[in-house]
């Protein structure tokens, strides 16, 4: 038989079903040769038929309307072609067929957003005394090169690059390797100096603490690439703290605490002249429970308590209790940047 088109533009293995039945609920359930079943909806499986009223080859995509869509769908029959699932769908005695890979990689749950990213190494001072470090050059040539320090940035969260040409616009060069550039209130990408008039803390001879950056956003970035031009000041190191680290440590052992910064909101906001970004939410947004977690942790732009006046002491005691975590010498690193260094 021809190989049944999948709703997407993957190419899958072909690993034949060994068996499928009739679930009493109006499914089917494949099994594998190695015992992995999928128990799959017959809706669902109607919304990824192909042809009209299913997906368009074209597209890859599911024209039926909702609307349209019988809720009372079941599978009447369904049987084995060369290894793919072949299904007739009542009412209508509508036949469709779906590709045994296809079928696999969701039994694997390899269809799932994070499924094909490392895991996250969660990191302390002792267990990683510098970001893990690639050629900068190479990652702007290389697709190779790219995936690597894409996949230890995904991993460690962090990651630098080295001997890149110092020019302001080496950073969007970059950034486009990764995805789309976002929009701020400074610009796509913009300068970091000490300014006499700074508009951020940022532009400031002042030491940051371990923070996040654009917490007034609904989304803030989920990388931010940073690149030093030029570091001819005494000091001057860089900071960095494994967000994960710290809240496992938290999770363990300061349970209370760590309730107090996942459920107490603030409203962010960030100051400027012409513009003004806020956001309220937790310190710690754990969204639906997967990694990655959103911290907004930066006190120059964290504006008013959004909670009930009672519940303000302890949501600061908390606040100054993961400062004090977040900057010690367990959980941060310190190294410096030199010209051409991106982190």
């Amino acid at each position: 038989m021809l190989q049944p088109i999948t709703p997407d533009y993957y190419n899958y293995e072909w690993t034949a079903i060994e068996s499928v039945s009739c679930s009493n609920d109006g499914g089917a359930v494949v099994v594998w040769e190695d015992g992995k079943k999928l128990k799959c909806h017959p809706l669902w499986l109607r919304e990824n038929a192909l042809g009209p009223g299913g997906i368009d080859p074209r597209s890859k995509e599911n024209d039926l309307n909702i609307v349209d869509l019988n809720l009372g769908t079941r599978i009447a029959q369904a049987y084995l072609e060369d290894g793919a699932l072949v299904v007739q769908f009542e009412p209508g005695g509508r036949q469709a067929s779906f590709h045994p890979g296809w079928l696999r990689h969701v039994a694997e749950g390899e269809h799932q957003p994070f499924a094909s990213l490392p895991e996250p190494q969660i990191w302390r001072a002792t267990d990683l005394t510098e970001p893990p470090t690639h050629d900068g050059c190479s990652v702007l040539e290389s697709d190779e090169a790219l995936a690597e320090w894409l996949d230890d940035l995904l991993g460690y969260g962090l990651a630098r690059l080295t001997g890149l040409p110092t020019n302001i616009q080496t950073v969007a060069s970059v950034a486009r390797r990764v995805g789309v550039l976002r929009e701020t209130n400074f610009g796509a990408t913009w300068h970091v100096s000490v300014d006499l008039n700074p508009n951020s803390t940022a532009n400031t001879n002042a030491e940051l603490p371990a923070h996040s950056d654009l917490p007034s956003r609904e989304t803030p970035p989920g990388f931010q690439l940073l690149h030093c031009l030029e570091n001819t000041v005494s000091g001057g190191d860089s900071t960095m703290t494994d967000g994960l680290a710290v809240a496992e440590h938290l999770q363990t052992k300061e349970p209370d605490v760590f309730k107090l910064l996942t459920l107490r909101k603030w409203t962010f906001s960030n100051r400027d002249e012409g513009e003004d970004h806020r956001w309220t939410g937790p310190v710690i947004d754990k969204g639906d429970g997967r990694v990655p977690w959103t911290f907004r942790a930066f006190h120059p732009v964290r504006g008013f308590p959004a909670m009930p006046y009672k519940e303000i002491n302890d949501a600061y005691s908390a606040l100054q209790y993961l400062g004090h975590v977040s900057n010690s010498d367990e959980f941060q690193i310190r190294y410096q940047l030199v010209p051409g260094d991106l982190i």
